[in-house]
């Protein structure tokens, strides 16, 4: 996808995210959108030339469901009457290397509901994740790595 289409994309992004689609703030967000473009050129440039615009439009429709799923499980946890709480913090193995991919997956889960990112290991391989419930460390690994990290290694691999 070329820059420029990018750049309308996270345009269009910004004017979701604060809720005003008026010009001036559509032009706010291309420029931040050039900004952050630019931010992360590097870790964007690629040989090869494919059209990666599906692939990045799959990862944010599985975010924003991510979003709304744990946001509706993490409701539920809190009103139940025994509030029945595993908190904890689990080691998640990285499959992804690049500062920009752990980046972006650290705050995926830091923006989903019960989840937070605390810390990325010195040697990058491994990322420290405190779950609301750890009940089941294997799940949530699992959840991790057939959905935010597969997705973002499709989109910009």
């Amino acid at each position: 996808m070329s820059r420029y289409l990018n750049n309308i994309l996270l345009a269009l992004v910004w004017a979701a995210l604060t809720g005003s689609f008026t010009l001036a703030n559509f032009a706010l967000g291309l420029l931040l959108g050039w900004l952050a473009l630019y931010l992360v050129r590097e870790q964007l440039a690629t040989r090869r030339r494919t059209y990666r615009g599906g692939k990045i439009v799959s990862l944010a429709v599985l975010f924003i469901k991510e979003l709304i799923l744990s946001g509706w499980r993490v409701a539920i946890l809190v009103t139940s009457p025994k509030m029945e709480l595993r908190p904890g913090i689990f080691a998640y193995p990285l499959s992804v290397d690049r500062d920009f991919e752990i980046t972006l997956l650290a705050n995926l889960i830091t923006l989903t509901p019960g989840t937070l990112s605390v810390d990325v290991s010195e040697d990058r391989t491994t990322l420290f994740v405190h779950a609301i419930d750890c009940s089941d460390v294997e799940k949530n690994i699992r959840d991790i790595r057939f959905g935010f990290e597969r997705k973002i290694e499709e989109a910009f691999r």
